[in-house]
């Protein structure tokens, strides 16, 4: 059976493109756009017709960075896969590319098989995995290979969490090497872990045991020699990088550097990074623990460098991190010993909307946030052109926005399964309307008419983004 819906009347607006345009979905994917008001866009017929007059028709968003249901610190995220994809989808977010765990000592297989069970039948949106790579051996680098050719492409290694997730430089160097032979990509959370273990256990034996302290210790020096390592274990591999929620000047600088010299070298930083800093962290009582994450919230002056990475295409990702730990009950568990505290932030929901802010206050423009924000991260991640744009073929994956709608961020109001907001009370311009993924609303004028199962796995191809 045929299904068609027509858009009309909205700005359509891509990474490269801004046209008042209508859009014709038939069967899940977009099947044409007219300039509206022209015979070919009045030739536009369809059953269901959604008035996008005054709004934005954009590209669902696409957050390769999120950790449903993931295991921490004796704890686990509190989204599932059904509560994070639907509340993704309120915040215009239809793929999302989250990470599936190798357990040490334990085949890549079964920690992908085990993600799959807890996603299958119960994602609003569609989904992928990246694979965390947690211990680099001979079967491990075989299975690398495996991976890929079945659309798994990106594997996420650990500078940090010795004794949990860490690879030292020798692991990191052959899962480079493998990547660089098989096409996969390869993550990387650059801290340096070791030495940030030996100022903790410093910290907490001078008392120093305050959530604020958790920023203090990982110091933005260990973040920046860490992507400098990275970067250099990279080359020798000759391998692309992409580092992951990358937070400080200094590690925006490493990346630009290796970039000037023609590297393929990638940065993503998050909402947090950008909106929130170490202030937060240093909120009266344990209410900093709301902000703990790693890497952790720098002091205020490293905004204006990341927004200046964005805007001069050294930093190219925004994704979230999104990793939900309730304050109570799951935070609390570091009360006396900030090491405790399960480090993550909820913002899954938030995204578009601060960086449609962040078009609003002049840190980018219009395309440059569906850029950061849909289109390379489909590319960077194999998922483009089925997401990130607007075009003849690809999925209907399409937000109505309206620039308009001004809204407060809340705990109150947000879908996300945590009892707090990192953004409590901050007004942002702009409100995502309605949300179609494969052409099927899921957000219908500010309702959910979605359904857990919807969502299904998308394989996806290697880097498209080389340049």
């Amino acid at each position: 059976m045929s299904s068609r819906t027509v858009i009309r009347g909205g700005l359509v607006v891509t990474a490269s493109d801004e046209i008042h345009a209508d859009v014709l979905i038939e069967d899940g994917r977009v099947a044409a756009l007219a300039a509206s008001g022209t015979p070919a866009a009045e030739s536009f017929t369809a059953p269901r017709v959604l008035d996008a007059t005054g709004k934005y028709v954009i590209p669902g968003g696409v957050d390769v960075h999120t950790h449903m249901e993931m295991p921490f610190g004796g704890t686990y995220a509190s989204d599932t896969f059904e509560t994070g994809t639907r509340a993704a989808a309120w915040g215009g977010t239809t793929t999302i590319v989250d990470f599936a765990v190798q357990s040490v000592g334990r085949p890549l297989r079964e920690g992908l098989d085990a993600w799959h069970a807890k996603a299958e039948g119960n994602c609003a949106i569609d989904y992928g995995f990246h694979m965390i790579v947690s211990d680099v051996n001979e079967e491990t680098l075989q299975e690398m290979d495996l991976l890929v050719e079945e659309g798994v492409t990106s594997f996420k290694q650990f500078m940090a969490y010795p004794g949990v997730f860490y690879s030292d430089d020798g692991q990191i160097l052959r899962a480079m090497q493998r990547a660089s032979a098989n096409g996969g990509l390869i993550m990387m959370h650059a801290e340096n872990g070791i030495a940030i273990d030996v100022l903790v256990e410093q910290a907490l034996a001078r008392g120093e045991t305050d959530p604020r302290h958790h920023g203090e210790v990982r110091k933005v020096l260990l973040e920046a020699e860490a992507t400098h390592r990275a970067i250099q274990l990279a080359r020798v591999a000759g391998a692309p990088l992409y580092v992951v929620h990358v937070s400080a000047e200094e590690a925006v600088a490493e990346l630009a550097a290796a970039r000037d010299k023609g590297l393929h070298v990638f940065g993503e930083t998050c909402p947090q990074y950008l909106f929130l800093s170490a202030d937060d962290l240093a909120e009266p009582g344990f209410d900093g623990a709301k902000y703990v994450c790693s890497t952790p919230l720098r002091p205020r002056e490293h905004q204006a460098a990341l927004w200046r990475g964005l805007r001069t295409n050294d930093l190219q990702v925004v994704s979230t991190d999104h990793c939900p730990f309730c304050f109570t009950g799951q935070k609390e568990l570091g009360r006396g010993d900030f090491s405790k505290i399960p480090n993550g932030l909820p913002g899954v929901e938030n995204r578009m909307d601060l960086l449609h802010q962040a078009v609003v206050d002049g840190h980018i423009g219009r395309r440059r946030w569906i850029e950061i924000a849909c289109a390379t991260p489909a590319r960077m991640f194999g998922l483009y052109p089925k997401k990130g744009t607007i075009a003849p073929g690809t999925d209907a994956d399409i937000v109505i926005y309206d620039p308009h709608a001004e809204q407060v961020i809340s705990a109150e109001t947000h879908h996300m399964n945590v009892d707090y907001s990192a953004y409590e009370g901050k007004r942002v311009t702009g409100r995502v309307e309605t949300v179609l993924s494969r052409g099927e609303p899921v957000v219908e004028d500010h309702r959910f008419v979605g359904r857990a199962g919807h969502g299904v796995y998308t394989p996806r191809s290697t880097c498209q983004y080389l340049s």
